[in-house]
């Protein structure tokens, strides 16, 4: 199993690009299935999350081309089985994306319950009662969903989600696109990748309006065509090296990313004292050499602080002048890195939900192990302002969501590589 072997104590400083979404990309592979014809995906990030998805649309008999630069051409029309196996869902939580547009393609599907992080419960009941009110028939047995139109074609509905939900979002409007009438989703997720996807589906002749509100319309077509379409860039990725920087007093400069998807992020780091500019499509951060202030926030949907940022800032946090006060709202395991942080020689105290931060001015490298992908990257920040080694274990999880990470440390100055074991 490999490792990231990590020798702190330098500012991060160079121009990196940022990769493609995965948390956009997923869902838009999984919206091909909906297509009468092929549909060019490009800005694939090259991530285990995306080769996964890939297997699980081959293991249906989903015909589908890849080129050296990852772009994938998928034809949904040919897709034999509508069945998505647990070997491959286990692996993966967005594996549940299939389902809304199998039954809505095909009129029937199968699939695994997902699997994913250990961050918490993140139950899909919204998902299936979404589906329910556009006329789906759904059993749940020995670890599958089982879902068939008794009519032929799915119904045109008004569906309330109880809670925001970004999966169940993304899976009823996926299957609202080819159901018969309007549907309208309220109190619906409004994150960027949200809006990737639908703007995907346009493309591909469905009819959506009020993507990025909480109110999406969707007027049902009969069929969707081919497009070619290139995924945004990931912003988790891009507010992952800019924390990262502004933690190690650093200056970096990120091309390939629309600063307007990191509004909550940029407000954070410019409290933490970051210099931070921006075009229309990079963004710049410079503390000029200066230690990070602590900074407080609470976690909550779009366009509110992402509870994907969470440990990130938490690290930054942990070497940052004064006390921040951390409120994890979304999942209620995602504070469990701040025990690894605490044996490099953090001062962090947790109460339920809430961590509290006195910062300190510098780490002690130590072995942490990583329980999550964003705790992952937490603990390569921590072990990049940290005095001597640091080990992380368990980097399948980072490899889940982040390109290329240590090449792109690398290249801003960092003291990283892979070993193993």
């Amino acid at each position: 199993m490999d490792k990231l072997l990590i020798r702190g104590g330098g500012p991060l400083s160079g121009e990196i690009r940022v990769s493609g979404s995965k948390n956009a990309a997923l869902p838009i592979l999984a919206a091909t299935l909906l297509s009468s014809e092929p549909v060019r995906v490009s800005n694939l990030p090259h991530l285990h999350d995306i080769t996964t998805m890939i297997a699980l649309l081959r293991s249906m008999g989903t015909e589908l081309l890849v080129d050296e630069k990852l772009c994938v051409e998928i034809n949904g029309a040919t897709t034999k089985q509508t069945t998505a196996p647990y070997e491959l869902v286990k692996t993966m939580r967005a594996s549940i994306l299939v389902l809304g547009p199998l039954l809505a393609h095909f009129g029937r599907a199968r699939v695994s319950f997902p699997g994913g992080c250990a961050i918490g419960s993140r139950p899909v009941d919204q998902h299936l009662r979404g589906l329910e009110a556009m006329g789906a028939q759904i059993e749940v047995d020995e670890g599958y969903i089982t879902a068939t139109c008794p009519n032929g074609r799915l119904k045109g509905a008004h569906i309330l989600f109880d809670m925001v939900t970004v999966g169940g979002t993304e899976n009823v409007l996926m299957a609202a696109c080819l159901a018969e009438g309007r549907t309208v989703l309220e109190n619906a997720a409004r994150e960027p990748e949200i809006i990737d996807l639908a703007n995907c589906l346009i493309a591909m002749g469905a009819k959506i309006s009020g993507h990025g509100s909480a109110t999406i319309t969707i007027d049902g077509v009969e069929k969707l065509g081919g497009c070619s379409y290139s995924v945004m860039p990931d912003r988790i990725e891009a507010g992952t090296y800019l924390v990262a920087a502004a933690a190690t007093r650093g200056n970096i400069k990120l091309r390939d990313i629309d600063p307007n998807t990191l509004d909550a992020v940029l407000v954070k780091l410019e409290e933490a004292g970051a210099k931070i500019a921006y075009g229309e499509d990079w963004i710049s951060l410079d503390m000029e050499g200066r230690r990070p202030k602590a900074v407080s926030f609470k976690t909550v949907p779009y366009p509110g602080f992402p509870t994907d940022m969470q440990a990130q800032f938490t690290a930054m946090n942990a070497v940052a002048e004064g006390v921040a006060k951390v409120s994890e709202t979304i999942f209620e395991n995602r504070l469990i890195q701040t025990h690894e942080m605490n044996r490099m020689g953090a001062n962090i105290s947790v109460d339920g939900n809430t961590a509290l931060i006195t910062g300190t001015e510098r780490l002690k490298g130590a072995p942490v192990m990583a329980s999550d992908l964003r705790a992952s990257a937490s603990l390569v920040i921590a072990g990049l302002v940290a005095d001597g080694e640091t080990l992380v274990d368990r980097i399948y999880h980072i490899d889940r969501g982040y390109e290329c990470i240590e090449e792109k440390f690398l290249s801003l100055g960092a003291d990283i590589r892979r070993v193993s074991s």
